[in-house]
């Protein structure tokens, strides 16, 4: 083989092993967390209303800190106003989409399951898994909770599948007495 057909195969290989490491690294497989979990991993769980979003760079990664103001605060203790970081966002003419990294909009209504501590940026427990979106019915003021992971895929290591499971549509008072129900059982351990 010539020096340039050598060159042309390693070139080759090389590009082949770039495609399969961005193939790789675009995988994110998360592991279902039943409910009982979501709430002992929290330290806060709190309905809160998204307020904005910042991008930044930050060695070489693009980072999403999103603010919420607090408007009832379930389980721990939390300032009026917090910051949530997740990877992933759009920084200028770079966009980095992480799967199972929720999105916000300013103004929605959410129910969020946090680990962290006041002072300091929060992270979500299990991403969209911890990520309860309120939704008011227009006609008679109701409000329900749909779980982000309802719609995604997540992997159940009992089952060893990936499946489709989550809070969908619960009305809002049935939902804070399951966190209080089982906020208070964790207590009593």
């Amino acid at each position: 083989m010539s020096y340039v057909k050598r060159r042309r195969f390693l070139l080759v290989l090389f590009l082949i092993g770039i495609v399969l490491v961005v193939i790789a690294a675009h995988a994110t497989t998360l592991v279902r967390l039943p409910f009982q979990q979501l709430v002992r991993y929290s330290s806060a769980i709190a309905r809160v209303r998204c307020h904005r979003s910042d991008v930044r760079l930050e060695n070489g990664e693009i980072w999403t800190d999103t603010s919420f103001d607090v408007i009832d605060c379930q389980k721990g203790y939390l300032p009026s106003e917090i910051v949530v970081r997740q990877p992933g966002g759009k920084y200028q003419h770079l966009q980095s989409h992480v799967e199972g990294a929720p999105e916000f909009r300013p103004g929605e209504e959410l129910i969020l399951f946090l680990a962290g501590h006041p002072g300091k940026q929060f992270l979500l427990v299990g991403w969209t898994q911890g990520t309860f979106r309120i939704r008011r019915d227009p006609r008679t003021g109701a409000e329900t909770v749909t779980q982000d992971s309802a719609e995604i895929p997540v992997f159940d290591p009992d089952t060893r599948a990936f499946t489709k499971a989550g809070v969908r549509n619960l009305r809002i008072d049935v939902f804070q007495e399951r966190i209080r129900r089982e906020t208070f059982r964790l207590a009593q351990q």
